[in-house]
């Protein structure tokens, strides 16, 4: 039996690209890597996992898929240096937000976020970003570039305003630039047990958000297979908690996950990258056809 190469080895009736809600953007790129290289097979490894995942959600009784899931084939890296590959996904994710289609980027290194993010503050007014992640990621620069994965919210702290869960390390210049500026990260340590850290996270939030997801961000123990897996960090069921809630009160614009860095034999992190996104679909579109 065929099985289509695609998000969730969908059919054409519900991946063709017009008739799709969601565009799936591959972007396998990892150059500015400092630990453990292979976020660049990340894209890959989520799409071959995604076709093991069952399309009916029992969390939301709905089937996410009905939205129409496009993929793209993987983009082909531009080796010039990492701001060239910030350019190259932010003139590709427009012309996407232009044909008013839903873009989740699969990366590769977190850098490339900051050319979705300017691709969408081009197109929506007071957006804001919501970032899971075990890193502040706020140096002004790293090894050489101000590109480096290191520096992606940097950038993006030039672009619009942000919210960071699930932090547990940074410099101390990090820490210091986010002081001083009153950024107040939501560090893991002080998550309280209830969940109230999830109330005032969003309620810093506008009204329009984008979601950049470090796998990172989760407990290693959830998903292993990430280029620098911190201990601690948010659990599975906390992290879909947080999702759910943001797209329940807030316009999600866009979204990506990041820097799955493929374990070879063991394929836990991929499938649990896999079902992130569908559930983050799932949330996003799959929620208004709840019934009873």
């Amino acid at each position: 039996m065929f099985i289509p190469n695609n998000f969730m080895a969908l059919h054409q009736n519900l991946s063709a690209y017009d008739a799709s809600q969601v565009v799936i953007l591959p972007v396998p790129y990892d150059a500015t890597l400092s630990y453990r290289p292979g976020s660049r097979l990340g894209p890959r490894a989520i799409i071959e996992a995604s076709r093991n995942v069952e399309t009916f959600d029992l969390e939301i009784m709905a089937d996410p898929s009905v939205a129409g899931i496009h993929t793209l084939d993987e983009v082909e890296p531009d080796m010039r240096g990492p701001e060239h590959m910030v350019s190259k996904v932010q003139g590709l994710t427009k012309p996407l937000l232009a044909d008013r289609k839903f873009v989740i980027m699969l990366g590769g290194e977190h850098s490339l976020t900051c050319g979705a993010v300017a691709a969408h503050k081009a197109r929506h007014e007071h957006i804001s970003v919501l970032q899971i992640d075990a890193h502040l990621d706020l140096r002004d620069e790293y090894e050489g570039t101000p590109y480096n994965h290191a520096c992606v919210m940097r950038r993006i702290f030039d672009l619009c305003e942000f919210v960071q869960v699930g932090i547990r390390s940074g410099c101390a210049e990090e820490y210091e630039f986010a002081r001083r500026k009153k950024l107040r990260p939501f560090f893991a340590h002080d998550l309280d047990r209830d969940g109230k850290w999830m109330e005032q996270a969003i309620a810093r939030l506008g009204e329009n958000v984008y979601i950049t997801i470090d796998l990172d961000g989760l407990d290693p123990a959830v998903i292993p297979a990430v280029g620098t897996p911190e201990p601690g960090g948010l659990g599975w069921f906390e992290t879909l908690k947080l999702l759910r809630m943001v797209c329940e009160r807030r316009h999600v614009v866009g979204a990506d996950v990041m820097e799955l860095s493929p374990i070879p034999g063991n394929v836990q992190g991929d499938f649990a990258a896999a079902k992130l996104v569908y559930k983050l679909i799932g949330y996003r579109f799959g929620l208004q056809d709840q019934s009873g």
